[in-house]
């Protein structure tokens, strides 16, 4: 016999309600994960840098457990408008310094955050000033060790970093990730490494190189946006204000400011699949310019310019869901803990010979 009408609806409202229920403990399970995985053994601290008619907005992470004063490492961003937690990816690094007893400090980049300016008008000696700011400030608080304070720096942060150190000789220890180290170079390896990846043809990246000398030639005299739009047409993604910052920028080198760190520790920090910075050409200029054992060099086979796994950055699903519920997964094996050691070793005599 069917059962009733009646009956039946109440079966399917139960099975609705039965589902229903599982979904939201199933979403509670998963939001209870993401809350977790995202919650940091640090103290965050909302900090705003006044000097010389600069103003920096940004935020000294340091750590939950211990008691200052204590060393720190202050952050060089890379290209791009980043803000002061780089879209939280900063964090898991935060706590892995943290863990070594050290504090961080970073920033919004200017126009990022409702930070005065626009990054796009700086040098990179402007940048060096904006960072020298910010180590001064952080001399005066009586939570920070004046005379402990290193640089964290990536990508672009590579022409940055030593022309701090030669401007201060208290910096302490420095770490480059994926440092580039002359503009040129740099730009000619990632275009063709991003040729190769695309699967482009013969004539394609002959096209390409042929408009990569027009733009360098415009460079090299000073041209207006609007006459490298006539040489080239189709500017493909080139703003007038980006024209600008890499005429300003484009004969970025780093070697002669690299001997500033001859005797400060280095922990130089590579990609196997880097496509913005060839890291051989880096490594090489490192090795020459800072022989000793001040320099040390860490490989990440699987990683990829910015040290996340390079399976993980090859995925947007998996990159996204990794973001959310695992982040410290998203970096390369053993990255995180490394520089965590690299910190906790510079108290010991070794580091310092």
């Amino acid at each position: 016999m069917a059962p009733r009408s009646g009956t039946r609806r109440r079966r399917m409202v139960r099975a609705v309600l039965a589902t229903l229920a599982a979904l939201a403990v199933t979403a509670a399970g998963l939001g209870g994960l993401v809350a977790w995985q995202n919650a940091y053994d640090l103290r965050e601290e909302a900090v705003t840098v006044r000097r010389d008619g600069r103003t920096l907005k940004g935020v000294l992470a340091l750590p939950e457990q211990r008691k200052g004063p204590f060393p720190l490492v202050v952050f060089v961003h890379g290209d791009g408008p980043v803000d002061a937690t780089h879209d939280t990816f900063y964090r898991p690094i935060w706590e892995a310094f943290a863990r070594a007893g050290y504090a961080s400090l970073s920033w919004n980049k200017p126009g990022v955050g409702g930070a005065p300016g626009d990054w796009l008008d700086q040098s990179m000696d402007d940048r060096a000033a904006e960072a020298a700011d910010a180590i001064a400030w952080a001399r005066q608080r009586p939570d920070i060790d004046g005379g402990a304070i290193g640089l964290w720096g990536a990508s672009q942060a590579g022409w940055v970093l030593p022309k701090i150190a030669a401007k201060d000789p208290r910096i302490r220890f420095v770490i480059a990730v994926s440092p580039a180290v002359n503009w040129h170079r740099q730009g000619r390896y990632n275009l063709l490494a991003e040729l190769r990846r695309d699967g482009a043809s013969e004539a394609e990246v002959t096209a390409a190189l042929r408009r990569r000398e027009t733009g360098l030639e415009l460079l090299g005299r000073g041209a207006s946006y609007e006459e490298y739009v006539r040489a080239v047409g189709d500017p493909q993604g080139m703003t007038a204000a980006r024209w600008r910052f890499v005429s300003r920028n484009h004969t970025a080198d780093a070697s002669a400011d690299l001997p500033a760190l001859r005797r400060t520790p280095v922990l130089l920090v590579l990609a196997g699949h880097d496509v913005n910075v060839d890291t051989a050409d880096t490594e090489a200029a490192y090795r020459r310019l800072l022989p000793g054992p001040a320099l040390r060099v860490a490989h990440y086979p699987d990683a990829t310019h910015g040290l996340v796994r390079h399976e993980v950055e090859n995925s947007a699903l998996r990159l996204t869901l990794t973001a959310l519920c695992a982040p410290r997964a998203l970096f390369a094996d053993g990255f995180l803990e490394d520089q965590r050691k690299f910190l906790a070793a510079l108290d010991t005599p070794e580091a310092t010979r």
